[in-house]
């Protein structure tokens, strides 16, 4: 095992990756790294609930991956945008909804044949 991935079974890298990678923030930052959205820009965007899309948005703002805005506007609105910090993420994500992408077919025979021998 390699030292980076020793490393990553540690506690706070694993939730380091949980949060990054969980199921809506992917979401939020393909969004985000197309540009500043609203937050109800981004409701409309992301198919998550209220809730899980306000916490995610709190998850990603504490590590330092996204930045909240208060727009001095009527009615007040907020303003989310990836930091460069963020930014870094967008190369490792790409690469691995294009792993997804290319390997989807062959996942989904091999769930077929598990399936099959489960049954």
């Amino acid at each position: 095992m390699t030292e980076t991935a020793g490393a990553l079974a540690t506690p706070a890298y694993r939730e380091l990756l949980d949060q990054v990678l969980d199921k809506w923030s992917v979401h939020v930052l393909e969004e985000l790294c197309e540009g500043p959205c609203r937050f109800n820009e981004l409701r409309r965007r992301v198919p998550a609930s209220q809730k899980s899309l306000s916490a995610t948005l709190r998850r990603l703002e504490r590590n330092g991956i996204v930045v909240r805005t208060v727009l001095d506007a009527r009615p007040v609105a907020v303003e989310y945008r990836i930091t460069p910090l963020g930014k870094t993420l967008r190369e490792p994500v790409d690469a691995i909804l294009r792993w997804c992408e290319t390997n989807l077919p062959a996942v989904e025979r091999a769930r077929d044949r598990h399936d099959k021998l489960d049954a």
